[in-house]
């Protein structure tokens, strides 16, 4: 049985939304380790 198309979209629109905000869960975790390896190189007198 054919889905109608307001079901479509919305389900399409949900699957849009995850990828949107496993990628920014993903940018932003990538953001914090580049911020700690900067911090605990600083403490390491690795600095410019």
């Amino acid at each position: 049985m054919p889905q109608s198309p307001t079901i479509t979209k919305r389900l399409w629109l949900r699957r849009l939304g995850w990828l949107v905000l496993i990628w920014s869960l993903s940018v932003a975790a990538l953001g914090l380790v580049a911020w700690l390896f900067r911090v605990f190189m600083g403490l390491a007198g690795l600095t410019l």
